[in-house]
């Protein structure tokens, strides 16, 4: 009698246990899939609009680097964004939208379109990106369309005070606030706060040292999209002992790729560690953080790094990145993937392997 009781609750037990934090083997997970595979797009910001999801990638190209460096973040030497979109994620079709911002549309802007993000507000999408100005320095810039899929009209000018990379806006009850901020080629080692301090040694590895700590950005957006209401502050990144990482914790630290989103009502904040070549996250009680570290959710990829945005669609949670597999691991020429993320009970993220 004993052992049929036991034998009944056992199953029972581990039903509700939460799953191991092992790389996921759910059978009803699709696998990973490249969205499209005829040109060459990395850094895929998903967003849903009206009914729909659209993907806003950066355009990797085959070039002899921009101005002719190849080294140092050079090598990304992207010039133009388009638009995809798809209503259904694991296997319908892609619709290229075309080219819908050059940077030969953008009068500040001298190079390197590298990742960017759209937000909605009041009817019209906002799209923000990075590019270096006249003194080779990476601004955020904003273009506006009344349509997802563009085209998008840039500003004369970029954002007043902004500097680096990685663009990513959340929007939190009818607040928008962008998060941003990419060490090496993207420049955040150079800011001392929000004051840009050139320093020659700090362009090339090793660019810091091991104790420092270099943090992310985030600011609230004005009214009108356009500016930032505030000074950008530094996002808090801890372990469970609150302690911020340093340069030292290369498997947890943050390197660039910052984005957020909501579930059940916390904050999660996920982040590229770079050159430990995964995308971690932290979970936080509101949109300035402190957020403590949680663990992996896409182990390393064939690519020297990776860059990803995470949207519910349609009931289901996504996790979109890219790598550099169709290329043959040519890390300047990237492919956008996607695959299902997965949440266990306690409301941690089940790790994916980079390598599926």
């Amino acid at each position: 009698m004993k052992k049929n009781l036991f034998s009944g609750f056992l199953p029972l037990v581990l039903a509700l246990m939460p799953a191991a934090c092992g790389p996921s083997t759910d059978a009803n997970r699709f696998k990973p899939r490249y969205l499209f595979p005829d040109d060459y797009m990395a850094d895929p910001a998903a967003r849903v609009f009206n009914g729909r999801l659209y993907v806003y990638p950066s355009h990797d190209r085959d070039t002899d680097g921009y101005l002719g460096i190849k080294d140092n973040g050079g090598e990304y030497d992207m010039v133009d964004y388009h638009v995809f979109s798809l209503d259904d994620v694991a296997h319908g079709e892609v619709t290229d939208h075309g080219v819908v911002l050059a940077l030969s549309d953008i009068p500040w802007a001298h190079g390197q379109l590298w990742d960017n993000d759209v937000a909605h507000k009041d009817g019209r999408y906002y799209m923000y990106f990075p590019a270096k100005d006249p003194d080779g320095i990476f601004r955020i810039g904003v273009a506006i369309a009344d349509r997802p899929e563009g085209p998008f009209v840039p500003q004369a000018e970029p954002m007043h005070g902004s500097y680096s990379i990685d663009p990513c806006v959340f929007e939190d009850n009818g607040s928008y606030y962008m998060y941003f901020g990419g060490l090496w080629g993207g420049q955040l080692q150079l800011y001392n706060g929000n004051t840009y301090e050139y320093a020659p040694e700090r362009m090339n590895m090793p660019y810091v040292t091991a104790g420092e700590t270099i943090s992310p950005r985030i600011a609230k957006l004005s009214g009108d999209m356009l500016q930032f209401a505030e000074s950008p502050r530094e996002v808090q990144l801890l372990d469970s002992n609150g302690r911020p990482f340093t340069q030292a914790d290369k498997d947890k630290r943050f390197f660039e790729a910052s984005w957020m989103h909501k579930y059940k009502g916390k904050y999660y904040f996920s982040y590229s560690t770079g050159d430990a070549h995964t995308i971690c996250y932290a979970v936080g009680d509101n949109p300035y953080g402190p957020f403590t570290y949680q663990g992996v959710i896409l182990t390393e990829v064939s690519s020297w790094t990776t860059h990803h945005s995470i949207v519910e669609f349609n009931g289901t949670w996504y996790l979109f990145y890219h790598d550099a597999g169709p290329s043959g691991g040519k890390n300047h020429l990237r492919s956008m993937k996607v695959t299902e993320l997965k949440y266990l009970r306690d409301g941690s993220i089940q790790e994916i392997d980079g390598k599926e």
